[in-house]
């Protein structure tokens, strides 16, 4: 584990610590409870391994991770939501609709209405519920007084609907795997009344290892090796309680590894004294500062385009829901400029890295990972693949919350895998 410790100290050094503040606090909402009816509920456990690609756990020999899903149901592969990023897609998972449809269009973005932006690493952002659109699995819960907690999830931190989980925490990665399940065996040993029926947990090691490294390196193997160790440890726990908790084992998306020997530079089509371009490598939006230089760089663009595609917002490809008419809060830009697999554009004079997501989301490179068992789950059941949209209405299904708001997910996608009662 030397070399993944050392990536993780890497990571943290470069990214994480410059991107969250480290706030190790539990985070407590006062005055809530479960009440009578919803104490009797089954308990759900969403998991997220970052950029754990479908076949990571076959091809580095997740053994433990290869048994449970083999006592319950694995999907062939999940298809993630366009595009293929992690905040899109965890908020996605957990409202049940497409990043166009609930806001977060990109890890970072442009918002004309507002006139300001969002980034992952823009901490007042990040916690400003005015940037999230749909109803979040907890925020649903907690409406039906059904307590629940994270450690982490995107959204997590904001009051979406004026809500946030009742036991949470802001991101950080400073708390280490151990203390991380223990605290989550106390929060299902708390009185029933307190006890959370819904948790979120994250895992961000093998995304990190496969961005610096590549998916083939030793780093990615040791990173899938750490996760496989930790969901043994929380089944185990859980295991212990005898309690009807159902696991939910999922990831963001896939991982590609790209070519960091050609990548693209900016256009010469593009004036940044007309257009807002904020940051990105495999899918850059351009919104234009007036309407009327839109279809003249538009043109420039096409022509100048190698290795990359050109888009003006109501032209984009329909099977990725992504166009001007999906674009309920206005944020996907006027022009979007999508590399071809493997390019992507490299804007920075930073030196780029091997393991990129991000491209079309039915590229097999980018798909993502499902795995679950439990109670409600059927037992070695293999399905095939499907979009992560259908999350919401399984898990709303499980904790039997009943829910209103529009959602893209299907009851009907998942609904086999449950056991009948």
């Amino acid at each position: 584990m030397k070399l993944f410790r050392q990536l993780t100290i890497l990571f943290l050094f470069f990214f994480t610590t410059s991107l969250y503040s480290q706030d190790t606090t539990q985070h407590i909402i006062p005055n809530r409870s479960n009440t009578k009816k919803q104490q009797k509920k089954p308990y759900v456990i969403l998991i997220s391994a970052d950029g754990f690609r479908f076949d990571l756990a076959d091809k580095y020999q997740a053994t433990h991770l290869i048994a449970l899903r083999n006592q319950g149901v694995q999907a062939e592969y999940m298809t993630p939501s366009y595009p293929s990023l992690t905040f899109p897609n965890h908020y996605s998972i957990v409202t049940g609709l497409y990043p166009s449809h609930h806001g977060l269009v990109d890890n970072s973005f442009y918002n004309p209405s507002k006139k300001s932006s969002y980034s992952i690493g823009n901490k007042n952002a990040v916690q400003d519920s005015s940037w999230y659109g749909g109803v979040p699995l907890w925020v649903l819960a907690e409406q039906n007084h059904l307590l629940s907690a994270s450690f982490y999830w995107v959204g997590s931190e904001a009051a979406i609907d004026g809500v946030r989980p009742t036991y949470y925490y802001n991101y950080n990665e400073k708390i280490d795997i151990d203390e991380r399940i223990q605290i989550v065996k106390t929060w299902l040993q708390l009185p029933e009344d307190k006890r959370p029926h819904f948790i979120t947990f994250y895992l961000p090691e093998v995304d990190h290892a496969e961005h610096m490294y590549g998916v083939d390196s030793k780093e990615t193997e040791e990173a899938v090796h750490f996760i496989d160790a930790s969901i043994a440890k929380m089944n185990s726990m859980v295991d212990s309680l005898h309690l009807s908790v159902n696991f939910i084992f999922v990831s963001d998306h896939g991982m590609a590894n790209t070519d960091t020997l050609h990548t693209l530079p900016m256009p010469s089509a593009i004036d940044t004294s007309k257009f807002i371009v904020p940051n990105g490598d495999v899918l850059v939006h351009l919104y234009a500062k007036d309407t009327s230089d839109i279809l003249p760089t538009y043109r420039k663009l096409k022509t100048e385009a190698k290795d990359f595609d050109v888009y003006l917002a109501d032209s984009i490809p329909t099977e990725w829901h992504y166009s001007k008419a999906d674009d309920k809060y206005n944020r996907i830009g006027d022009i979007l400029l999508v590399p071809r697999f493997p390019k992507a554009f490299n804007f920075t004079k930073r030196k780029p890295i091997p393991g990129r997501h991000g491209y079309d989301n039915h590229l097999k490179e980018m798909r993502a990972t499902f795995y679950a068992w439990g109670p409600a789950f059927k037992e070695d059941t293999n399905i095939s693949g499907f979009e992560n949209v259908n999350i919401y209405p399984l898990i709303a299904k499980i904790l039997k919350l009943k829910y209103s708001n529009d959602t893209d997910g299907d009851l009907k996608v998942l609904k086999p895998i449950l056991k009948t009662r």
